[in-house]
């Protein structure tokens, strides 16, 4: 599971559609999508339901879009302190 799988899903949650969350995130469909599919078979369930108007998250799609949140939010987390202890004052 890779970190723009994470990113993928989060974006088509949020956007209900592949195409909206391609726009978003400078893809074409045919990368994001294979992406989700991905993520789904790495975790053994799907997560959306595709609909003629979209994508609907399933019960497992809810659940991952809280720890695909956290996971984010903790990478950015650690980039932030590692920037600004690498960019401290430094001993000589």
């Amino acid at each position: 599971m890779s970190l723009t799988h994470i990113q993928s899903f989060i974006a088509v949650a949020e956007e209900g559609h592949v195409g909206r969350a391609a726009r978003r995130l400078h893809l074409s469909q045919p990368p994001l999508s294979r992406h989700i599919l991905a993520l789904e078979d790495e975790l053994g369930t799907p997560l959306f339901e595709r609909t003629p108007r979209g994508m609907r998250l399933l019960p497992a799609g809810e659940t991952f879009l809280l720890h695909a949140r956290r996971i984010l939010a903790e990478v950015d987390a650690a980039v932030h302190t590692v920037r600004k202890v690498g960019t401290g004052p430094t001993e000589q």
